[in-house]
Protein backbone atom coordinates (compact mmCIF):
# COMPACT_ATOMS: atom_id res chain seq x y z
CA UNK A 1 0.00 0.00 0.00
CA UNK A 2 1.10 3.43 -0.63
CA UNK A 3 0.61 6.11 2.05
CA UNK A 4 -1.23 8.84 1.26
CA UNK A 5 -3.10 11.93 1.99
CA UNK A 6 -6.55 12.64 0.99
CA UNK A 7 -8.21 15.87 1.67
CA UNK A 8 -11.67 15.63 3.01
CA UNK A 9 -13.98 19.03 1.29
CA UNK A 10 -17.38 19.71 3.08
CA UNK A 11 -20.27 19.93 0.53
CA UNK A 12 -24.05 20.19 0.68
CA UNK A 13 -24.86 18.32 -2.27
CA UNK A 14 -22.71 15.42 -2.81
CA UNK A 15 -24.33 14.28 -6.33
CA UNK A 16 -23.69 17.99 -7.70
CA UNK A 17 -20.24 18.05 -6.11
CA UNK A 18 -19.49 14.68 -8.05
CA UNK A 19 -20.53 16.16 -11.70
CA UNK A 20 -18.57 19.21 -11.18
CA UNK A 21 -15.66 16.99 -9.94
CA UNK A 22 -16.11 15.37 -12.91
CA UNK A 23 -15.21 18.50 -15.08
CA UNK A 24 -11.60 18.19 -13.54
CA UNK A 25 -11.35 14.67 -14.70
CA UNK A 26 -12.45 13.12 -11.43
CA UNK A 27 -14.36 9.99 -11.30
CA UNK A 28 -16.70 8.87 -8.44
CA UNK A 29 -15.18 5.26 -6.98
CA UNK A 30 -17.39 4.97 -3.82
CA UNK A 31 -20.09 6.44 -1.80
CA UNK A 32 -21.14 5.52 2.03
CA UNK A 33 -24.20 6.61 3.98
CA UNK A 34 -24.55 4.95 7.26
CA UNK A 35 -28.82 4.75 6.42
CA UNK A 36 -30.73 5.62 3.39
CA UNK A 37 -31.45 9.77 3.81
CA UNK A 38 -28.08 10.11 6.06
CA UNK A 39 -25.05 12.48 4.68
CA UNK A 40 -23.18 10.63 2.04
CA UNK A 41 -19.30 10.66 2.41
CA UNK A 42 -18.04 10.21 -1.29
CA UNK A 43 -14.29 9.14 -2.90
CA UNK A 44 -13.40 10.96 -6.09
CA UNK A 45 -10.15 10.35 -7.90
CA UNK A 46 -8.38 11.40 -10.99
CA UNK A 47 -5.57 8.76 -11.87
CA UNK A 48 -3.64 8.43 -8.29
CA UNK A 49 -4.99 11.63 -6.88
CA UNK A 50 -8.32 11.23 -4.41
CA UNK A 51 -10.63 13.86 -2.67
CA UNK A 52 -13.33 12.97 -0.28
CA UNK A 53 -16.23 14.49 -0.51
CA UNK A 54 -18.16 14.69 2.21
CA UNK A 55 -22.11 16.30 3.52
CA UNK A 56 -21.17 16.02 7.18
CA UNK A 57 -21.34 18.67 9.02
CA UNK A 58 -18.07 19.35 11.40
CA UNK A 59 -16.31 17.06 8.69
CA UNK A 60 -14.45 20.38 6.98
CA UNK A 61 -14.70 24.30 6.16
CA UNK A 62 -16.02 25.67 3.65
CA UNK A 63 -13.03 27.80 1.76
CA UNK A 64 -10.85 25.18 2.30
CA UNK A 65 -7.96 25.66 -0.65
CA UNK A 66 -6.34 22.32 -1.84
CA UNK A 67 -3.58 22.58 -4.55
CA UNK A 68 -3.98 20.46 -7.61
CA UNK A 69 -0.86 19.56 -9.77
CA UNK A 70 -1.50 18.41 -13.41
CA UNK A 71 0.24 18.36 -16.40
CA UNK A 72 -2.00 20.09 -18.88
CA UNK A 73 -3.60 23.31 -16.84
CA UNK A 74 -4.73 24.70 -20.49
CA UNK A 75 -7.39 21.60 -20.97
CA UNK A 76 -8.86 22.20 -17.50
CA UNK A 77 -8.85 26.33 -18.03
CA UNK A 78 -10.63 25.49 -21.41
CA UNK A 79 -13.51 23.28 -19.66
CA UNK A 80 -13.90 26.01 -17.24
CA UNK A 81 -13.95 29.33 -19.38
CA UNK A 82 -11.08 30.78 -17.78
CA UNK A 83 -7.47 32.12 -18.29
CA UNK A 84 -4.33 30.22 -16.69
CA UNK A 85 -1.53 33.00 -15.87
CA UNK A 86 1.91 31.95 -15.77
CA UNK A 87 4.18 32.22 -12.31
CA UNK A 88 7.47 31.32 -11.88
CA UNK A 89 6.65 27.75 -10.48
CA UNK A 90 3.33 27.02 -12.53
CA UNK A 91 0.86 27.81 -14.98
CA UNK A 92 -2.29 28.00 -13.41
CA UNK A 93 -6.01 28.57 -12.44
CA UNK A 94 -8.19 28.97 -9.40
CA UNK A 95 -11.55 27.28 -9.48
CA UNK A 96 -14.27 27.36 -6.63
CA UNK A 97 -16.77 24.43 -5.88
CA UNK A 98 -20.50 24.68 -5.82
CA UNK A 99 -19.57 24.60 -1.72
CA UNK A 100 -17.08 27.28 -1.87
CA UNK A 101 -13.65 25.40 -1.87
CA UNK A 102 -10.93 26.77 -3.86
CA UNK A 103 -8.55 24.86 -6.13
CA UNK A 104 -5.41 26.11 -7.62
CA UNK A 105 -4.87 23.77 -10.43
CA UNK A 106 -1.17 24.09 -11.81
CA UNK A 107 1.32 22.39 -14.39
CA UNK A 108 4.63 23.03 -13.10
CA UNK A 109 7.22 25.36 -15.17
CA UNK A 110 9.61 23.06 -16.92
Amino acid sequence: MDEEVIPILYVEDAAAAVAWYARLGFTQQWEHRFEPGFPAFIEVARGRVRLFLSEHKGDALPDTLVYLRVRDVDVIADAFGVQAKDAPWAREIELRDPDGNRLRVGAPVE
